[in-house]
């Protein structure tokens, strides 16, 4: 059992930047890929990142390409998720999943276990 806490959301103006955490317990964290998604009401979930467990793979999504910097640090079992030069459309409860290692994956029916979500709003 994998329980994950994300951290970071809030308000922040269009051309901004954001830090998000997705904090997990257990101590087998390096194992788990972690992959970020977001939401907005009515709307389908949409993936942003994912990265492996070792760190050494990340995939972004092209919705985000070259605004954000992903990483994890397995010591502190936390994954970050910086979200620079945000625009409106940005705006969604970003939400942190976990599955057991098995490479990066965009889909959200992979992923196990997931946190509550943290809300980003960007005005314009």
């Amino acid at each position: 059992q994998v329980q994950l806490v994300e951290s970071g959301g809030g308000l922040v103006q269009g051309g901004g930047s954001l830090r998000l955490s997705c904090t997990a317990s257990g101590r087998t964290f390096s194992t788990y890929t972690i992959g970020w998604f977001r939401q907005v009401p009515g709307k389908e979930r949409e993936f942003v990142a994912t990265i492996s467990g070792s760190g050494d793979t990340t995939y972004v999504a092209n919705s985000v390409k070259g605004r954000i910097t992903l990483s994890r640090d397995n010591a502190k079992n936390t994954v970050y998720l910086q979200l620079n030069s945000l625009k409106s459309e940005d705006t969604a409860v970003y939400t942190c999943a976990a599955a057991w290692s098995f490479g990066v994956s965009s889909r959200s029916d992979d992923y196990t276990y997931w946190g509550q979500g943290t809300q980003v709003t960007v005005s314009s």
